[in-house]
């Protein structure tokens, strides 16, 4: 007698599925911190690969070639902190000291403006702000705890960034070797596919991190010459801010205009105030229409709405490292997408034509020398 139901094999399967997936996507939450720094490390791999290709081929080692590049990786946060920290110092304590008489400034001007006196007179608004000021410098005291917390925060940051890079580097000398033995492991059919996959989305995150370097150092450069101009200080600080923050996609430059702005209030108000908003207006729109479609276009070649979708997202789920992350990842996901279907083409036109090629995508033979395969 037949069963109407699904038999015990089927229900044994649906659930034993039901468990792995579940059991997989709480591996995945519970494994995010590492398998965020593998996809960081990864990221990194790919983008200091083609310095150092340009670099071996001159010093004829690879090793060599790989110290000298992460050196050099290593150096960059050492002279961002060198370059902006003592300016943030030094500001914070001339802020410190001169908050009295700022509360003293403001006393004097609402004393002698009517409206604000007579709020004066009923709030004591100014004589409660001077008595806090006189109290800053002792509160500055209690901010032991803070600062212990922020060691401490640092030294967690420094330890991810090590075993990053340490990562990285065995990506840069072996990963090689591991993607080729991944597409090895495939039929016959999809390996020239995944390696013109693999060919593509290195190049594209390569060109990709080497044109937003170049952008943001054209953006840091140019907003040194206009900060140095209208004398506003530390401008090679501010222009390293300028040139940070463009390296985030759609609003990176624009808060970097604000933040500079703001300096400029401070400095020759409403002069440089003015010229700097009218530079920063004029240089990000030549930056939106000419810069970086250019890098886009010669590189990931990605859609402005899927850029904008992908940033979103990846902001929302890791932050300002999403955003940075998520125009190469994109291309990434585009390609592969591309890959596939061009194969899923190509395996339609041999069932319509009968034809069975060892590989859709290989040519015939006699079209082509056996270098013609992509590397």
């Amino acid at each position: 007698m037949r069963s109407d139901g699904p038999s015990a094999r089927s229900v044994l399967r649906v659930v034993l599925i039901v468990a792995v997936s579940v059991l997989t996507l709480y591996l995945i939450w519970v494994l995010r911190k590492p398998l965020t720094w593998i996809v960081i490390a990864g990221f990194i791999a790919i983008a200091v690969a083609p310095p150092i290709h340009f670099l071996e081929q001159r010093m004829k080692r690879r090793g060599p070639s790989i110290a000298l590049v992460y050196l050099g990786l290593i150096l960059v946060p050492v002279l961002v902190a060198a370059v902006l920290v003592p300016p943030i110092v030094t500001e914070a304590n001339r802020l410190v000291d001169k908050v009295p008489e700022y509360a003293a400034d403001l006393r004097e001007f609402a004393t002698n403006n009517s409206t604000l006196r007579s709020l004066e007179q009923d709030y004591d608004i100014t004589g409660r702000l001077e008595e806090q000021a006189g109290k800053l410098p002792e509160k500055l005291g209690g901010a032991a705890g803070v600062l212990s917390d922020i060691g401490l925060g640092v030294v967690n940051s420094l330890f991810a960034f090590i075993t990053i890079l340490i990562l990285s580097v065995f990506m840069v000398g072996s990963g090689r070797r591991w993607i080729d033995a991944a597409i090895g492991s495939r039929p016959s059919s999809h390996q020239p596919i995944l390696r013109r996959a693999a060919g593509d989305i290195s190049r594209a995150v390569g060109g990709y991190c080497a044109g937003a370097l170049g952008q943001a150092t054209v953006a840091g450069i140019t907003s040194f010459i206009v900060l140095s101009i209208l004398g506003v200080p530390y401008a090679a600080a501010l222009a390293l801010i300028i040139a940070l923050l463009d390296l985030v996609p759609l609003v990176g430059a624009t808060l970097g205009a604000i933040v500079v702005g703001v300096v400029t209030l401070f400095n020759d108000f409403p002069t440089d105030t003015i010229v700097w908003a009218a530079w920063s207006v004029i240089y990000q729109q030549v930056e939106n229409t000419v810069i970086q479609p250019r890098i886009q276009s010669r590189t990931v070649n990605v859609q402005p709405i899927v850029v904008l979708i992908a940033v979103l997202f990846g902001s929302t789920l890791f932050g300002v490292l999403g955003a940075l992350l998520a125009i190469p990842f994109a291309a990434a996901i585009q390609i592969s997408l591309r890959e596939y279907r061009n194969y899923r083409r190509a395996v339609r036109m041999d069932d319509i034509t009968g034809d069975a090629p060892p590989s859709p995508l290989v040519p015939p033979p006699g079209a082509a020398g056996p270098d013609a395969a992509p590397a």
